[in-house]
């Protein structure tokens, strides 16, 4: 087992007008991987470092097991992170790279030569033992790197920006890896990134934090359907933002009246916002529907490939339609269309 938790925790750096990290609360289950997500700056590398023992807290614990590591020293805790930049000696080749560790904690050198071997198997290069870090790309590095953390079969792996340097093929190449070694190991890990969609495609949970406070932690199908404001919508895509005002179960707009089909009607207030996203939003030549239903007209067409989207304007109220490019050739710019807010697509917030 490792459960992480993170309780009131607290970091101050000098000159800051605000804590890097401000009361943050998490409960990690074991085998978890979460991401923290959220632009430069905003305390997530900081989080990481104070797991490690690199920072000290200026408040709040964080426990292990229900057990505090604030009292265990770094190299002792468990805790194993993977830099942005790899941080591999130069000096030393892969094998000698991926066995430091062991090799630090006094084990036979067959031994280690062993787990060398399955650990440069686990990540896909079994034949590079020999070479030394100047040697190879980019995405052979980080799973170099990924190898040597794993090796000391931690208790909790934590991975810092770790696709940042890579193109975008070997980002997609390393997601399929990480999350392959991740559960086969079933390793609890964290790992940070300021990218949304590797947040999404990676992640059983998302943290995600702004100026050093977490704002939401849930799953990331909950931030594209049920954002619990607008910064967190915004940070996911959203585009669509329309003011409200709550009338028993139906909240009135300057489209007219939205049937509302949200679980959280009670907890919005009277005067609220509802977002939908623009592929949730459904657009025709005819009034189809008895709700939700509104004529607009279309302001621009951008076709990219898959997809167009659309900008279309009702009243005084901009939205932007995203719709699968097939078959939609007929519609165009200064079209009158109707728009259709499904009632079980739009969701509302307090903010």
């Amino acid at each position: 087992m490792s459960d992480l938790k993170i309780i009131n925790l607290v970091k101050n750096f000098q000159g800051m007008n605000r804590p890097a990290v401000n009361n943050v609360n998490l409960d990690i289950n074991s085998g978890e991987l979460v991401a923290f997500l959220g632009p430069s700056g905003c305390g997530k590398t900081t989080i990481l470092k104070m797991i490690t023992g690199l920072f000290d807290p200026d408040n709040g614990d964080i426990t292990l097991d229900d057990k505090t590591l604030l009292t265990t020293p770094t190299e002792k805790r468990g805790v194993v992170m993977v830099f942005q930049n790899y941080l591999l000696f130069p000096y030393m080749n892969v094998n000698e790279n991926v066995g430091f560790a062991l090799k630090m904690k006094g084990i036979e050198q067959s031994i280690i030569d062993t787990k060398v071997r399955e650990m440069l198997d686990l990540v896909k290069l079994p034949d590079i033992g020999l070479r030394k870090p100047k040697q190879l790309s980019g995405g052979q590095q980080q799973r170099v790197a990924l190898a040597r953390a794993l090796i000391a079969t931690p208790r909790l792996l934590l991975l810092d920006e770790p696709l940042s340097n890579l193109d975008a093929h070997l980002r997609d190449e390393m997601r399929e890896l990480i999350v392959t070694i991740q559960k086969k190991l079933n390793v609890t890990t964290i790992f940070v990134t300021h990218d949304q969609e590797e947040a999404v495609l990676l992640a059983d949970k998302i943290a995600l934090i702004f100026d050093g406070e977490l704002q939401n932690y849930t799953s990331p199908k909950n931030y594209y359907e049920r954002p619990k404001n607008t910064k967190a919508a915004k940070f996911f895509g959203g585009v669509n933002f329309i003011k409200t005002k709550k009338n028993n179960n139906q909240l009135e707009s300057e489209l007219g009246n939205l049937i509302y089909d949200g679980n959280n009607i009670d907890e919005l207030e009277i005067e609220n916002i509802v977002t939908i996203r623009p592929e949730n939003i459904k657009i025709s030549d005819k009034d189809e529907y008895d709700h939700n239903s509104f004529k607009g007209l279309i302001k621009s067409v951008i076709f990219s490939g898959t997809h167009t989207r659309y900008k279309i304007l009702i009243k005084n109220i901009e939205l932007e339609c995203s719709l699968q490019s097939v078959g939609i050739n007929n519609i165009k710019e200064n079209d009158e269309i109707y728009v259709h807010l499904p009632k079980n697509k739009i969701w509302g917030m307090n903010d």
